[in-house]
């Protein structure tokens, strides 16, 4: 019984949407993630000098408010990543599991 619900789960176009989809926006983040946090990295480890220069009369740096930029920025497209799950992926599964069960 399950093996002929999993084939008709695999047969679905809109299963076949949902992997596809869901596989390219997952990359998609990643590759933005992944140019954002390396980007800052290559900046420290190339260009010391620009996220070492003071703001103002204290001792922050530009490089702590970047710093903070980046974990916000990752917070950001996890939660762009989650919406998107619960509303249109969790739609589409929902739709597979009640077309495949009858």
């Amino acid at each position: 019984m399950q093996n002929d619900m999993v084939t008709k789960i695999v047969a679905n176009p809109k299963y076949q949407k949902l992997v596809s989809t869901r596989s390219s926006f997952g990359w998609i983040l990643t590759a933005i993630m992944m140019v954002v946090y390396y980007g800052y990295i290559a900046v420290i480890a190339f260009n010391k000098g620009l996220f070492a220069q003071r703001l103002g009369d204290g001792v922050m740096t530009v490089g702590i408010p970047v710093g903070l930029g980046v974990i916000l920025f990752t917070i950001v497209i996890t939660g762009i990543y989650v919406r998107r799950a619960n509303s249109e992926f969790d739609a589409l599964t929902q739709d597979i599991v009640k077309e495949s069960s009858k």
